[in-house]
């Protein structure tokens, strides 16, 4: 049972047993959104990914950068994920993603050519390197080439896929929805779209600004 279920159940056997006892509400805790990597930031881990000193650390770095941040992936995700999951298809370039919740991802469109470069490099094999996707250690290597010591933050993928939403955000206007529906919670939002189908893979390329150039 979740927390806030279990919580709202109690409040209702406390306010009739014992209303006189009843404490006052308290906000439970959530987990903060991690900050999004600025555009100069994302541009410095791919030029240490340029400078790693083979061409298969070369393109496994890249390849996590633009499946973090081009495509919103993290872990599970991220480590499953292919040279022949990335596909040229409905005007864009998609990631298929597979395990728990299979989806076609599409790529922010300046991503491309590094992605491409990768997953072709990659073919059948894992793009972030390794042989087993259930490793959990996989990414590591590649995070601790990418923290260069050049006044660059730690590359961490929640912040990488946080990157990745803020643009697909920005992209959809969704700042100004939420404002002028005096919506805060993204809660509402889960309610709002629960009831909705998702647009086809061509539209979203569209929307979510993953058209070729």
């Amino acid at each position: 049972m979740a927390r806030r279920t279990l919580r709202t159940n109690l409040r209702f056997i406390g306010r009739r047993v014992v209303p006189q006892l009843y404490p006052a509400d308290l906000p439970l805790p959530r987990e903060r959104a991690k900050d999004p990597y600025r555009p100069e930031e994302i541009a410095g881990f791919l030029a240490l990914a340029d400078a790693q000193p083979t061409a298969e650390r070369r393109m496994r770095a890249a390849g996590l950068v633009c499946l973090g941040a081009g495509a919103g992936l993290i872990r599970g995700d991220l480590r499953e994920v292919r040279g022949a999951d990335v596909a040229c298809r409905s005007g864009g370039v998609v990631v298929t993603v597979r395990g728990a919740r299979p989806r076609a991802v599409p790529v922010l469109a300046r991503y491309h050519a590094r992605l491409l470069a990768a997953a072709r490099f990659a073919r059948g094999g894992l793009i972030c390197g390794g042989a087993d996707p259930g490793r959990r250690n996989i990414t590591n290597p590649l995070i601790t080439a990418l923290d260069g010591g050049t006044g660059l933050p730690r590359l961490d993928t929640s912040r990488l896929r946080a990157t990745w939403l803020a643009e697909v955000a920005e992209l959809l206007g969704l700042a100004t929805f939420m404002h002028a529906a005096g919506i805060t919670c993204s809660q509402r939002l889960g309610d709002l779209v629960a009831g909705l189908e998702p647009a086809g893979e061509a539209d979203a390329v569209r929307q979510l600004g993953a058209v070729r150039r």
